[in-house]
């Protein structure tokens, strides 16, 4: 089994769950007392975020490319990049090291088009929703109709990820705008909702839409052990 290399922190909440899902992962999948082995280098966010706000995102991948070659250096043989935003740096991330990168866009829309969907909403930070990094990989590439909420929804969808999910903070009245959001996004044609954004698992889950939910977590989670078990 190859080892995960998993550069976190971004936010750290949602790492815990990479962590404890890979393991359950492999668990369930080889059983017994099975579980992953994995290199975990969690960032500090604040200046990550401060990076992201600035639009300095060449230093930003800058800085997490280091990061990543810390990781192979420490054994890692492939890695993960724990956050959807951050993906915005993918290519320096990944040009970084000589390891093989699992991409969170298209371990998502991987399962997408095995589902049949065809046209998702996305719900994540401003820069996923806003910026081509993104949405723009899972149209060009993967032949995606990709729909995001409106101007004052995405800013509502944002504030809650950084200000209360990033936090730890799990509040009710977000729920219920989330369940709303993505209600609308139904309503304009959306056949399943993408949960772009590492933090959004903690909020909602099945159940809180009319259509399925695709949580980009997990199935980063199952591309990634996917990989460490191929032969």
């Amino acid at each position: 089994m190859r080892t995960i290399g998993m550069l976190g922190g971004m936010s750290w909440e949602s790492s815990i769950e990479y962590y404890r899902l890979v393991n359950e992962e492999v668990r369930d999948r080889l059983g017994g007392l099975h579980s992953a082995p994995c290199v975990l280098h969690s960032v500090d966010f604040a200046p990550i975020e401060e990076l992201q706000r600035a639009g300095d995102w060449d230093a930003a991948g800058a800085r997490l490319a280091e990061h990543a070659r810390q990781l192979e250096r420490g054994g890692a043989d492939l890695l993960v990049l724990c956050t959807n935003t951050m993906h915005k740096v993918a290519d320096a991330v990944a040009g970084a090291v000589g390891i093989p990168f699992v991409h969170i866009a298209d371990a998502t829309a991987l399962r997408l088009r095995e589902a049949g969907v065809q046209r998702v909403g996305l719900l994540a930070t401003r820069y996923t929703m806003e910026q081509d990094f993104y949405r723009g990989r899972l149209q060009e590439r993967h032949g995606l109709e990709v729909l995001v909420p409106g101007e004052d929804d995405r800013g509502e969808v944002h504030r809650v990820i950084y200000e209360e999910l990033c936090l730890g903070r799990v509040e009710p009245p977000s729920h219920a705008r989330y369940v709303a959001v993505m209600e609308d996004l139904v309503a304009r044609g959306a056949e399943a909702i993408v949960l772009g954004c590492t933090e959004i698992g903690l909020l909602v889950g099945d159940g809180d839409a009319s259509v399925p939910l695709f949580d980009t977590t997990r199935l980063h989670v199952a591309a990634a052990v996917d990989a460490a078990l191929a032969p």
